[in-house]
């Protein structure tokens, strides 16, 4: 655990937090910083960076953890949609280097951005950038 990680020290007890459910992996709490009323992060409890950092096994537990939880917000507040985030990268908006992932109830009237502007690029620009996805595997 990095000692400035503020989701390890609350993972740890050392800082508080309302807590949504927690199991051996995961943790997850409401945001102090929500988006909307009922946005819950998902914490790994093993400290890891981004996504390139998270191991497979937490990687493949942690949408199972993030449909249950979702229902359970669909149940507690009927928001009219749910956005699921993880940054990675300070470029990504990623603030707190500890992997973790958001579920932010929506509501056609909350006023929170509902999607990012696209690009215009070609297909063949299209193309190129696939295959140089496929080459880097």
């Amino acid at each position: 655990m990095p000692n400035d990680c503020i989701f390890c020290k609350i993972i740890a007890g050392e800082i508080p937090s309302h807590k949504v459910y927690e199991d051996d992996l995961f943790l997850a709490i409401m945001d102090v910083f929500p988006t909307t009323c009922g946005h819950v992060l998902i914490l790994p409890k093993k400290h890891a960076q981004d996504i390139l950092d998270l191991p497979v096994d937490t990687a493949a537990a942690i949408l199972p953890l993030a449909q249950k939880l979702a229902g359970q917000i669909y149940a507690a507040f009927h928001p009219d949609g749910l956005n699921m985030i993880q940054n990675n990268g300070p470029a990504a908006g990623q603030s707190v280097f500890h992997y973790h992932m958001h579920l932010i109830p929506r509501w056609e009237s909350d006023g929170a951005v509902k999607q990012s502007k696209p690009i215009k690029i070609s297909p063949k620009e299209l193309a190129n950038m696939a295959t140089t996805i496929r080459n880097n595997s």
